[in-house]
């Protein structure tokens, strides 16, 4: 189980990802469109175009896990938005809410 805790570094992409692209496309988006570097540690959580589902990419260490949640009714509403357009950083219990 992978625990989010507050001293985790949480990115959030503001835009919509295509939800075909597996754990290497992800990282791929971590460094070229949100300027970050996937093996550092840092949580990057996605949203799907659809707005039904969000995936979470951590490396840990040893290698990346990849996390989906799909909702069964509805959409995430929430999600933050920020002043470049592109990565909004979020605290462990604002992804705890997602």
């Amino acid at each position: 189980m992978i625990a989010i805790t507050p001293h985790m570094r949480v990115l959030v992409a503001v835009e919509s990802v295509d939800f075909r692209v597996g754990i290497d496309g992800l990282a791929q988006r971590c460094r070229a469109v949100l300027r970050e570097e996937p093996f550092q540690g840092t949580v990057f959580l996605f949203r799907s175009r659809s707005h039904t589902a969000i995936k979470l990419l951590i490396y840990d260490g040893q290698g990346f896990w990849l996390c989906h949640k799909r909702l069964s009714r509805g959409r995430f509403r929430y999600w933050p938005q920020a002043a470049d357009g592109v990565v909004s950083e979020a605290l462990a219990h604002e992804v705890q809410v997602l």
